[in-house]
């Protein structure tokens, strides 16, 4: 008999499932794109039946490709974090779109919430932004109908994506949200990782429509699918899995570049606090009498996101393959904060606009290119130095994700940075890491789940001198766009509606 660990990997562009065998090795995976619809300024969100359907659809595709007679000994969810999904919990129909993490709509009703940022990060391990799902939840339920009347019904459910497929995987029968999970709600008490009261008060947000909080790996039950009986074993975000997919051992970083770019340094079993940056729970063990290890985090909003916008909106370029040459052609170095979705850490500014400097009669679509790499490896360098001023040395840094597949944007993040950056062979470090912590559930042998070797490393190729010159101007470059964008919106000349 054929036995597999299944992992599903709802993301932000597509929605997959994998079969690992108990070899760790991948058998047979599904993917299914999804679709973002971006509209208006702040406005960044899904159909909510395509979520569910896409991820339903990967999973039954490799579901009837397994051998006959096969078993599932059990599965793990990772999902994206902070996109929200609103349903009536008697239809199982969502009430609205779901709204993605890059949406803005709530940053306005994060003006009416009077807890001190510093009150706000001490309690979650993060900032108040529309970022997190606080004041999307609030949003949808001031301006959806029939977000109102469910409520007044008793028929409101809200949950990140991945509690959103369980309670449909599960017919309603789980109601569940990891601590990973929960904590990107801006609701959430990191040290005693619970709902916390004074927050929901704030944003006015019942407790009863929350899912339960249950450890990352826990008995979260079985399901039905195909004519297989699942157990389901893990639920996580995403960050966290690729975390524990690249071997990520106390006192090392990792930085996934995906649709946003993640710097993540695990701190154990201490929550260690850096000025700008997140605090997150890296993992909750419910097999092991809860045991718990944080991250530090820092997110840069739009990495995958802002090239995509460059090849959607001004077709600079055909696929993403074509980035490196693209970098290599530039003659003229250009500042861009790449912006979209705001500015994340260190600086969480949600107002300051994509902003180009430099631009002369000799730049190109080359140096615009570039440009936004670069951008994208100023903000992970402005993070990584917070952590060093705080005390805490990277001299390397694994590097997994689309983007890293882009040899001059790990170069110059080695250089920006003075680390060298190891490129991962280890491609499917989300899915990985959700496997490998089903494997650890299921007690298996773990000298089968080891990391990917690594490909290759990145060396700083710059000075000291040179970089302390760039970096330098890179900040002069941020204070000034802030300050232009705040100027330009007080006058009402920017925004365009």
């Amino acid at each position: 008999m054929k036995e597999y660990i299944l992992v599903l990997d709802q993301g932000s562009s597509s929605s997959r499932t994998l079969a690992y065998d108990t070899d760790s090795n991948i058998c047979f995976k599904s993917q299914v794109k999804v679709n973002i619809r971006y509209s208006g300024a702040a406005n960044a969100d899904y159909d909510a039946n395509e979520l569910l359907e896409s991820q339903l659809q990967s999973l039954d595709e490799v579901l009837l490709a397994l051998p006959s007679g096969s078993k599932i000994l059990g599965m793990g969810i990772a999902a994206q974090r902070s996109t929200i999904i609103l349903w009536d919990n008697v239809t199982g129909k969502p009430i609205c779109r779901a709204l993605s993490w890059q949406d803005g709509r709530g940053a306005e009703i994060l003006k009416d919430i009077k807890i001190p940022q510093t009150k706000i990060h001490a309690i979650t391990g993060l900032y108040k932004t529309p970022y997190y799902s606080a004041s999307k939840i609030k949003w949808c339920m001031d301006n959806y109908s029939g977000a109102r009347a469910a409520l007044k019904k008793s028929r409101f459910m809200v949950s990140s994506v991945s509690g959103y497929i369980l309670w449909h995987l599960s017919k309603g029968r789980i109601s569940a949200m990891d601590s990973t999970h929960a904590q990107r709600s801006l609701l959430f008490d990191i040290k005693n990782k619970k709902w916390h009261s004074s927050l929901l008060e704030a944003f006015k947000i019942p407790k009863n429509i929350l899912p339960k909080i249950m450890p990352t790996i826990a008995n979260y039950g079985t399901i039905e699918r195909k004519g297989f009986f699942i157990p389901v074993y893990v639920t996580v975000g995403d960050q966290q899995a690729a975390l524990i997919g690249l071997g990520i051992k106390e006192k090392m970083a990792a930085l996934n570049y995906g649709t946003g770019a993640f710097l993540l340094v695990n701190t154990g079993k201490k929550i260690v606090k850096v000025k700008g940056l997140l605090n997150s729970v890296g993992a909750v063990n419910g097999l092991k009498k809860n045991d718990t290890f944080y991250i530090t985090e820092s997110t840069v909003n739009a990495a995958a996101t802002a090239l995509e916008w460059l090849r959607a909106k001004f077709d600079l370029f055909d696929d993403i393959s074509d980035i490196d040459k693209m970098c290599r052609k530039s003659s003229n170095r250009l500042f861009v904060l790449p912006a979209i979705g705001g500015i994340g850490a260190p600086y969480w500014d949600y107002s300051t606009f994509t902003t180009f400097t430099g631009l002369s009669a000799k730049s190109d679509k080359y140096d615009i290119i570039r440009g936004f790499v670069e951008g994208i490896c100023f903000m992970i360098a402005d993070a990584a130095a917070r952590i060093e001023e705080n005390g805490t040395k990277i001299s390397s840094i694994i590097a997994t994700g689309g983007l890293s597949q882009i040899n001059y944007l790990l170069q110059f993040q080695a250089d920006i940075t003075g680390a060298a950056i190891i490129r991962s062979k280890q491609n499917e470090g989300t899915a990985f890491g959700t496997a490998k912590m089903t494997a650890d559930a299921l007690k298996l042998p773990t000298d089968k789940w080891k990391s990917g070797n690594r490909e290759k490393t990145f060396f700083p190729s710059i000075s000291k001198t040179q970089r302390d010159k760039l970096i330098r101007s890179w900040r002069i470059f941020i204070k000034d766009s802030q300050r232009m964008s705040a100027n330009l919106r007080d006058f009402g000349a920017l925004p365009h509606k």
